[in-house]
């Protein structure tokens, strides 16, 4: 019998990509996918090109903070709520995996009233609201990070890593060197800006860069409406707004990455065991979860820190120099880690509920 699941989460990307990651191996083992997300969230643009059924849903957004659409957004969640527990009494599935996001809410509380098994992931150090809302719902709680699970209700943490895209690990050195306009002379640095809180990473990187230059190779994805038009014929850099399937590439030809530190970002970097310098988002740019997701990575030696607020031109390149010196350790932690198959350690998870028909117990 073929088993049904059940995926959520949305929002934002980073409550999507994880999903992404895991379905292609859930069709390898013969899973029927379906997703519940909103009709204008960016899970849906996300979902519907890999010819998944999606299911639409209301959703209120949880703010912690005073706005009109506060007002309406209880009758929204209470309307998702409805519809999520229609669809999945509908759908019938062996199993409900929920990425976070406040659409997951009325997903995990309809399956919990449907008696369907509900297993959540938490990307970031601490769980988020619509994780914290969701825990007491869930058959199990995926935690990415070691420190995790002492937030978490005694018996239900499982540490898995956070599921990565295979086809990151698959790039090739000396295309993303032709790509990229640079040569196997120096080695490479992949400066990943992106779009949020990329302004203060580009800068950096600039006022250094000739000095960068002196001993490395530049690769510099800098985010949309960042490029700079007097950088565009320096030898050794190259600048790009976004890079899509090329990435793979790019990380095959990094020998340092700079980045911030999300968690999908910084997952990759594990499993691709890339020596890397995070610079998290500071605490006014976000909820602070990114300086916990670096510090931890710093912990388990991984990753090398810097602060946005101590950085300057001395300390980045301190850092970077420092970083470059020790990459053989890095690699090492890195190489011993069990947390870089984020993959398959959900899919043991899930195993269990896709076995001949059989659902285990709540």
């Amino acid at each position: 019998m073929l088993q049904r699941i059940i995926l959520t989460g949305g929002g934002s990307a980073g409550h999507v990509t994880p999903n992404i990651a895991l379905i292609p191996e859930l069709r390898r083992e013969g899973w029927e996918v379906h997703y519940i997300g909103t009709k204008d969230g960016i899970e849906r643009q996300l979902i519907e090109p890999l010819g998944v059924p999606y299911h639409v849903v209301a959703a209120g957004k949880l703010r912690r903070y005073f706005d009109l659409r506060n007002f309406a957004d209880p009758f929204n969640v209470l309307k998702g709520l409805f519809q999520a527990a229609g669809l999945i009494r509908r759908i019938k599935p062996a199993v409900i995996f929920a990425k976070g996001g406040f659409v997951s809410v009325p997903v995990v509380v309809g399956g919990w009233l449907n008696r369907a098994p509900v297993i959540i992931h938490e990307s970031d150090m601490s769980p988020g609201l619509a994780n914290r809302i969701s825990l007491p719902f869930a058959s199990r709680i995926c935690a990415t990070f070691p420190e995790t699970l002492k937030h978490l209700p005694a018996g239900k943490g499982v540490l898995t890593g956070s599921p990565i895209r295979r086809e990151i690990l698959n790039g090739d050195k000396a295309r993303g060197l032709a790509f990229c306009g640079l040569t196997s002379s120096h080695p490479v640095i992949l400066v990943i800006g992106g779009s949020l809180g990329a302004a203060s990473i580009n800068r950096q990187v600039r006022a250094v860069l000739t000095r960068l230059l002196a001993g490395f190779q530049v690769a510099h994805i800098c985010g949309k409406g960042n490029l700079d038009p007097h950088l565009g014929n320096i030898p050794g850099y190259r600048q790009f707004e976004y890079v899509g399937k090329e990435l793979p590439d790019l990380f095959a030809a990094a020998d340092l990455v700079i980045s911030r530190a999300g968690a999908n970002t910084i997952f990759e970097l594990l499993a691709l065991r890339k020596p890397n310098l995070l610079i998290p988002l500071p605490k006014g740019a976000s909820r602070g979860d990114q300086i916990l997701n670096a510090q931890s990575f710093a912990r388990q030696g991984f990753s090398k820190v810097l602060l946005e607020e101590n950085m300057n031109d001395t300390t980045f390149l301190q850092e970077v120099k420092g970083l470059f010196d020790s990459r053989p350790g890095y690699v090492r932690a890195m190489e011993n880690s069990r947390l870089k198959d984020g993959v398959g350690e959900v899919m043991k998870l899930l195993d269990p509920y896709g076995g001949g028909g059989k659902t285990p117990g709540r």
